[in-house]
């Protein structure tokens, strides 16, 4: 995954609040938004160690507490599970903001725009 061109097309069409959900151990993306002044939250179904700058909350997106994520400009997930897209999405449309999927593999997401940007793929949904 190119890290660079995430954080470049997330930098050049957002400001303020964002939302990584399924954080784990790849910080790449939010680490450096929260470097370039973006106010980076993520989740992830158990504690994890995130970047300095990065807030984090334990939430589980199929059940979550949708004051984490009010606010937020962009709601993305990093090679999330496929049966988690829907509740990605939902999440992202419940608090009024874009959301952003970049696949695990070549898996096709029947909705959304996808996206090719300086070789990195992924959908985006816009409110």
């Amino acid at each position: 995954m190119l890290c660079e061109a995430i954080v470049e097309f997330i930098a050049k069409n957002y400001s303020g609040k964002v939302v990584e959900i399924g954080i784990g151990r790849y910080h790449c993306v939010a680490k450096r938004l929260a470097e370039i002044g973006f106010e980076v939250v993520a989740t992830d179904l158990k504690e994890l160690d995130v970047p300095k700058g990065v807030k984090f909350y334990v939430d589980d997106v199929t059940n979550p507490d949708l004051n984490i994520y009010r606010g937020a400009r962009l709601v993305y997930s990093l090679r999330p599970p496929p049966e988690l897209h829907d509740s990605i999405l939902l999440v992202a449309k419940k608090v009024g903001a874009d959301c952003m999927i970049r696949p695990f593999g070549n898996e096709f997401v029947n909705y959304g725009k996808l996206v090719n940007y300086k070789g990195e793929r992924f959908y985006v949904w816009r409110v």
